[in-house]
């Protein structure tokens, strides 16, 4: 009897592992079916077919999907102080249909990769905007180059590593919001060309507690009229901009018949090199050498990042980078005659560098 026991008690045993065995691998071929025909990524191309809006919080995993599309022929690439850039205010003025790709605390380097992946999947587009702010400035921008987890898989031309990369929780995630969109459970993050009002609602907008922000470790203070130091020939040549080779190549890939655009954006002056230092004649080094750039490129270069009515006006923006929604329409107009007439600010709000 004890033998007898033993062995029932080995084959009840057997049996429960492969019990569990089966069901844990039907559970883990489940999740990987209804990732594959959710395909929240739309990559896969047995997926089933139906709208797949943004629904990834993430612009680096959501945008690919958005270029591949093919419904959007230019593009603007930026930081977060370019994503308040309404494609939908720019699509009739130059005759184009734009999809905002900015994302934010984006790298230089991110920003070209976007770029390149419109280009390689969507062909060169007719308008380009780069948003422009100090990444591109950064003398360690190689080394920074990769931010808040870049899928570099999803930019590349390899579609199997793309396979390779679904088949996590995250994803699952992404495939039950999709089904919850289809079922009216979950909205989309953003509009498909990107666009989304990531500040807080205008109403909630109070100055004195976005001071603090705007200001953050200076004392709120009236710009000194103060010129910055002139470097010696030797301080400007070793001066190192990596990014700028990237920009460069960039703008190189374009054809003539492509408007090209680089736009500073308007960030607050207490987030601008301070008049007078260093820091100051650095940046205004930086912007020369970009300004070069658009010349040799035929690119047009408009320079809100400066002292202006917008910049210096504390009551505009909810923290040092991020203007109102007011002040995104007012730039985006602003672009719009800067770059299609050649019409320079009446009231100084920026300077339209390179015509």
């Amino acid at each position: 009897m004890p033998a007898q026991s033993e062995v029932a008690a080995r084959s009840g045993w057997r049996r429960f592992v492969l019990l569990f065995l089966a069901i844990f691998a039907s559970g883990m071929l489940g999740a990987a079916l209804f990732i594959l025909l959710l395909d929240p990524y739309d990559m896969v191309p047995f997926s089933l077919p139906i709208e797949r809006p943004l629904v990834s919080g993430s612009q680096r995993f959501a945008y690919p999907q958005v270029m591949r599309s093919k419904r959007f022929d230019s593009i603007i690439v930026g930081s977060s102080t370019a994503r308040l850039i309404d494609p939908e205010q720019l699509n009739g003025p130059f005759g184009a249909r734009f999809a905002n790709m900015a994302m934010n605390a984006s790298s230089a380097w991110e920003q070209w990769t976007t770029f390149e992946y419109f280009r390689r999947n969507a062909g060169a587009p007719k308008v380009l905007i780069v948003g422009v702010d100090d990444a591109w400035c950064d003398p360690n921008a190689y080394r920074h180059r990769l931010r808040h987890g870049f899928p570099e898989w999803m930019y590349d031309d390899d579609r199997w590593n793309d396979y390779a990369n679904l088949f996590n929780s995250g994803t699952l995630e992404l495939a039950a919001r999709l089904a919850g969109y289809h079922l009216g459970l979950y909205r989309a993050r953003s509009r498909y060309d990107g666009f989304e009002v990531f500040t807080p609602p205008e109403r909630d907008y109070d100055l004195t507690r976005a001071r603090p922000g705007i200001w953050t470790g200076r004392t709120p203070q009236p710009l000194p009229d103060a010129q910055p130091p002139a470097l010696r020939d030797d301080e400007k040549r070793a001066l190192q901009f990596p990014a700028l080779a990237w920009m460069d190549t960039m703008l190189g890939e374009l054809p003539a018949s492509t408007i090209k655009v680089l736009a500073f954006m308007p960030v607050h002056v207490a987030a601008q090199a301070w008049p007078g230092t260093r820091d100051a004649a650095v940046e205004a080094e930086c912007k020369a050498r970009i300004a070069a750039i658009a010349r040799a490129h035929g690119a047009k270069l408009v320079d809100w990042r400066i002292a202006s009515p917008i910049t210096t006006n504390d009551a505009n923006y909810w923290d040092g980078l991020h203007y109102r929604l007011p002040i995104a329409r007012r730039v985006a107009d602003e672009l719009i005659g800067a770059v299609l007439n050649d019409r320079e600010s009446a009231d100084g709000d920026y300077r339209l560098v390179v015509r």
